[in-house]
């Protein structure tokens, strides 16, 4: 169970996922683990004599804290080499309040102090940031340990670091450092924000990110922008422990901010724009939440926003009255297709026929990319008393690579059917694409049960962990810096955009 969302405000900053029933997919984590679970039988926590003597051989990944008496504070048993990562160089006796990475040491305490208060074992998971970027991905698993008297008094730890990818280069002949371009990337995002900044020859600008006690925030840069041209990278999709109107809020908070502080024009960078499948009412007195998100991006001064593959493009041209720069990342999904069909046949296939345009559109480049003919087909659903059902299939599919194609996955039910039904219908492998991957709860049982091959999504909005491996289907993310990056640089030049549209980056 994901107990984060109700612990204490401290530990929501320390870490991005806490869970107490944890399922640690590395196999270093889950060995220490298995000797834990084996060590205490029945028992609330084995002896701590009994894991020394058990898991001698696994202190190259794993480490044992005690208590100190009278103090809320943790000193070295054993494993001085497994925290080395987290905490520098340390050894047997110290205690972590000592340790040379103080923020590490904070993590560790925290953590193995929330472990003694609920007697559970816990996995984090956090990010490991070296020199204001982002260097790995990070599990932390603590497990309580007894001492004689029953009590819990000692902790057994073990880390799995997976390190970030190194971002794209810079590319001189493209920078555009000195420029008067300042780019921000706020949250979750600053992987995409950093790979953006490779590709044009920039540094992320430093902002602060701050939440209280009380669940408020405060978010501000931390660098002048007096008369800068300012980009602002935020996707505004829904994570476990942030809704997309967390994330609504900080960028507007923070784009206020660059108001005030004098920059002289602001473009938000919205990969994922929440609410914009809310463009009209279907019921009486319903909410038009798209055009009340324009009015939002307006009042705090916003002079204009990119959107990636937008659920209706024209609803939201519509719904704003400040510039709105919809790009489409077509072009970066049929360099993929391209390479990976080969010279089977294709098709291209549509889950609904409310998606059957933007699939056609699809189709159509996918056809000019591979220089041969590109076949097509579509489903229809209806809908009743909230449910879909798929009623029709129409296309021809048998023998050929199916690639069904949507704006976005968010329960995986729609795409599921639509994969059935190519199967069904003689297709030789089945690709489920779409630009925004939100993956809502239900998607990976939903996925599983799907007869495709692969998911290909960008990263538009980043990726859950181990969802290839929860869901059973292998996952393929496409990267749209490059676009973006190109989409800032003619914007921030004067330049054209319909090129870009048309042949992508």
């Amino acid at each position: 169970m994901t107990t984060l969302a109700v612990t204490q405000p401290p530990l929501r900053r320390l870490f991005e996922r806490l869970d107490f029933a944890p399922e640690p997919l590395g196999s270093e984590l889950k060995s220490v683990f298995d000797q834990w679970k084996s060590a205490r039988g029945r028992a609330v926590a084995p002896p701590l004599a009994d894991i020394l003597v058990r898991a001698e051989d696994a202190f190259k990944t794993a480490f044992v804290y005690r208590t100190v008496a009278g103090e809320r504070d943790y000193a070295l048993v054993k494993g001085a080499e497994a925290v080395r990562p987290l905490l520098g160089a340390v050894a047997e006796g110290e205690r972590a309040s000592e340790a040379e990475n103080r923020r590490g040491a904070v993590r560790l305490r925290r953590l193995f102090d929330e472990v003694r208060r609920v007697g559970e074992p816990a996995l984090a998971e956090f990010t490991l940031v070296e020199n204001g970027r982002d260097k790995a991905s990070v599990e932390l698993l603590a497990a309580p340990l007894a001492e004689k008297d029953g009590a819990i008094g000692a902790i057994l730890g073990a880390l799995s670091i997976r390190p970030f990818e190194s971002s794209a280069p810079a590319r001189p002949s493209r920078a555009l450092a000195g420029s008067g371009l300042v780019l921000f990337a706020l949250g979750s995002d600053r992987g995409l924000g950093e790979k953006i900044a490779g590709e044009i020859g920039v540094e992320l600008a430093p902002h602060e990110d701050r939440a209280f006690e009380d669940g408020e925030r405060k978010v501000r840069p931390l660098t002048s922008v007096r008369e800068r041209d300012v980009y602002v990278v935020h996707s505004l999709h829904g994570e476990e422990f942030e809704t997309g109107a967390d994330k609504l809020l900080r960028l507007l908070f923070f784009i206020g901010a660059l108001r005030d502080a004098g920059a002289a024009r602001i473009t938000a960078v919205v990969p994922y724009l929440c609410y914009a499948r809310k463009d009209r009412r279907t019921k009486p007195r319903d909410p038009v939440a798209t055009r009340y998100v324009a009015q939002l991006f307006e009042a705090v001064g916003t002079d204009r926003v990119v959107v990636v593959d937008a659920h209706n493009v024209a609803a939201l041209q519509n719904a704003f009255r400040i510039e709105i720069i919809a790009l489409d990342a077509q072009a970066v999904f049929a360099r993929y297709f391209a390479r990976e069909v080969g010279d089977a046949p294709v098709a291209v296939v549509s889950p609904d026929l409310g998606g059957e345009k933007r699939a056609e559109l699809f189709r159509q480049r996918l056809e000019k990319t591979l220089s041969r003919p590109v076949a097509k087909g579509f489903m229809d659903k209806h809908r009743s008393m909230g449910e879909v059902s798929g009623e029709l299939f129409a296309g021809d599919v048998k023998g050929r690579t199916a690639i069904i194609l949507d704006d976005l996955i968010s329960s995986g039910a729609t795409m599921a059917r639509t994969a059935s039904a190519c199967r069904a219908h003689g297709a030789a492998r089945v690709f489920l694409a779409a630009t925004h991957g939100l993956f809502s709860h239900g998607a990976e049982a939903a996925l599983r049960a799907a007869p495709a091959d692969e998911i290909v999504v960008a990263d538009t909005v980043p990726a859950p962990r181990h969802f290839a491996e929860r869901s059973g289907v292998g996952l393929t993310i496409v990267s749209v810096s490059g676009l973006l990056a190109r989409a800032i640089e003619r914007l921030h030049g004067g330049g054209s955009l319909t090129e870009l549209s048309e042949t992508g980056p």
